[in-house]
């Protein structure tokens, strides 16, 4: 689309360093245009705070916020967890599965804005930019999208910040502390200075380095003890007392973070084929992940649960990719589903310096059962039945060695 066509745009807009200096660009490289700021409650907290006045006075027309913590955990956050769902075996998402409840939202008012273009502040490294693109083109194929990371000529956040200092955008970081985050309700990332070397150590311990806990060695000394139930897979009551999915995340969060638990430090391969590293605090999920697959120790067979293995690493790679709008993250889904119908139950843990340790699990739908599984006597298993299935189940393996036998004497 030509620069002079595009009159009306909406932009993803966080208040950070990138969509902050992105307003006046746009200003400036199509005159004349409306900037409409976006921006998506997805459990930043006081990040938000002051967002209208600071859009509307560096050029925008004006600002929705939108609240979207609960969908977020129930349309999002939850069925990846039931897919339990790990970007190469550490990586809890927090990030990627945000993307798509946001770019949605975005679309949905720019097409009731009437809009002709929309932009986001990704950059042209990341795996952002993808799922952003890709929800748009699901919801909007039409409409035309404006990357600046992609034609601008900022090479750098420092260079970012020479331009927000020379546009007087007000900034909530300076150079030192000029790590790019990212948060919601579900975990807080950090990338950048000194982490874009794997050889240092992140400092955890660094006053204001953390934000959503302390580091195992700052926490308490006595365990935390908490029991959470679920049904269906869903997690519905923290300690006896239902909640709202916001309110049980944020309560984890709290007893998480107070614990030292969820910090990952991980070097990851990003779709766009390069490898990045980052630090990321998920205190809550992480306790959350754990509970429910304890519990589904419980209560899903044995093929049940190798499959779903299975089918947990495409599906994670497929939320990492951006791809939540697809046909085959929709069927995955639907079999995930199936397998939650039982898995109801209570899952204990203990929370200690960073350790989540397991406490004890019951359920109604347990496949558990003492009486054959005890080391004790019994008369349910006879263990000579064994003897039998041994034979059937190697049978492949004696023909095959006696096949090879005879073949070495022939030869």
């Amino acid at each position: 689309m030509a620069k002079k066509e595009i009159k009306k745009i909406a932009l993803a807009y966080s208040g950070g360093l990138d969509t902050s200096i992105i307003i006046p660009w746009l200003k400036e490289t199509y005159p004349g245009c409306e900037v409409i700021a976006i921006s998506a409650d997805v459990g930043q907290g006081t990040e938000l705070d002051g967002l209208e006045e600071k859009a509307i006075k560096t050029g925008a027309s004006k600002l929705y916020i939108e609240d979207l913590k609960e969908e977020f955990i129930t349309d999002y956050i939850y069925p990846t967890m039931k897919a339990g769902a790990v970007y190469e075996g550490e990586y809890l998402l927090g990030t990627s599965f945000a993307r798509p409840i946001i770019a949605k939202r975005i679309v949905e008012i720019a097409k009731a804005e009437g809009c002709d273009s929309i932009c986001h502040g990704c950059t042209g490294k990341g795996n952002d930019q993808v799922r952003f693109e890709l929800t748009i083109k699901a919801f909007a194929p039409e409409m035309n999208i404006i990357a600046p990371w992609r034609v601008w000529d900022i090479k750098s956040r420092d260079e970012e910040i020479d331009y927000a200092e020379a546009h007087n955008v007000p900034l909530k970081i300076n150079r030192e502390t000029n790590y790019s985050k990212d948060k919601n309700l579900w975990h807080l990332s950090h990338e950048g200075l000194d982490l874009e070397d794997p050889a240092n150590e992140p400092q955890y311990n660094k006053p204001g380095f953390l934000e959503m806990g302390v580091s195992p060695e700052q926490a308490p000394d006595a365990p935390t003890y908490i029991t959470i139930d679920f049904e269906k897979g869903t997690p519905v009551a923290l300690n006896g007392e239902k909640l709202s999915p916001v309110a049980m995340l944020e309560k984890l969060n709290k007893l998480g973070g107070d614990n030292g638990i969820g910090l990952v430090d991980i070097v990851e391969n990003r779709l766009v084929g390069m490898k990045s590293r980052g630090v990321y605090e998920t205190p809550g999920g992480t306790i959350l992940y754990r509970a429910h697959k304890v519990l589904e120790t419980l209560c899903l067979d044995r093929d049940t649960t190798h499959y779903k293995e299975l089918i947990a690493a495409k599906y994670a790679e497929l939320v990492y990719y951006g791809q939540w709008f697809t046909p085959l993250r929709e069927a995955l889904d639907a079999f995930v589903e199936e397998t939650q119908k039982t898995v109801t139950g209570s899952v204990k843990l203990k929370l200690y310096k960073g350790n989540i340790i397991n406490a004890g699990t019951t359920s109604p739908y347990s496949l558990y059962d003492e009486d054959i599984a005890t080391f004790d006597e019994d008369e349910v298993y006879n263990q000579y039945d064994a003897e039998g299935f041994i034979n059937l189940f190697g049978l492949p393996l004696k023909v095959k060695a006696m096949v090879d036998k005879k073949n070495k004497y022939d030869v």
